[in-house]
């Protein structure tokens, strides 16, 4: 081992006892960009250790291999979208503003963290086998179905959603429509010009998603309570 080599040894070892949890994020902060850019084959070890404050020593003392780092890095992806819905306080709304707001949420975090939306294709492309043998990605998506069923039944009771509505398919339905504004953004684009990805665009898609997801939940007689949540 080469002095250079020795000496940012040490000097990672000490940035990670100054700083552990600092240094985790930066790697997983990094690591989202390359494994979103480039896939798992793809990403390499050394770019990530290059763009950080840390060296591809310390990256597999911290996730053992590329593949953990890739699981970690999807783990974080689902933590961040099912917190930014738990912030959202639905309980504290009536219920169609609560389905109003969940619907402009999911549709804004996608469209302003597209790194989430390639990684979930990437592991669709792997056949969903990281997310299988991840217990913290099944943890952290199920009360995201529970939040919607207790939106469902608040309104449900209420008289003003229809019954019937299942909470797992309608959760599809928001996720689909807000995800393919993503995932097919460059080719839709190319093919139709750009005038739906401006911000004023993006504002009118994020609109009309919750309008057709209300149009669809709400009794016939509350479809006027549309237009005071959009």
């Amino acid at each position: 081992m080469t002095k250079s080599a020795t000496s940012n040894g040490t000097r990672d070892s000490r940035q990670a006892k100054r700083d552990p949890e600092g240094v985790r994020r930066d790697i997983l902060s990094v690591a989202m960009e390359e494994f979103s850019q480039n896939g798992l084959s793809g990403a390499r070890i050394d770019e990530i250790a290059a763009r950080t404050r840390t060296s591809k020593r310390m990256i597999y003392y911290y996730f053992s291999d590329k593949e953990s780092l890739y699981q970690r890095v999807l783990e974080e992806a689902y933590a961040k979208v099912r917190g930014g819905e738990s912030d959202l306080e639905l309980d504290d709304l009536e219920p169609a503003a609560a389905l109003d707001k969940l619907c402009r949420f999911t549709f804004d975090h996608h469209r302003r963290n597209p790194a989430f939306i390639r990684m979930v294709m990437i592991e669709n492309i792997h056949h969903g086998r990281h997310m299988q043998s991840s217990e913290t990605i099944r943890q952290l998506n199920r009360p995201a179905i529970d939040a919607l069923e207790g939106v469902l039944l608040r309104g449900q009771k209420g008289g003003i959603f229809r019954d019937g509505i299942d909470a797992l398919e309608l959760h599809w339905q928001i996720s689909a429509l807000s995800f393919f504004n993503v995932s097919n953004a460059e080719t839709f684009s190319f093919i139709f010009g750009d005038s739906l990805f401006t911000e004023k665009g993006q504002e009118t898609l994020s609109r009309h998603v919750s309008d057709m997801v209300l149009r669809y939940v709400l009794m016939p007689g509350h479809i006027t309570t549309i237009g005071k949540n959009g």
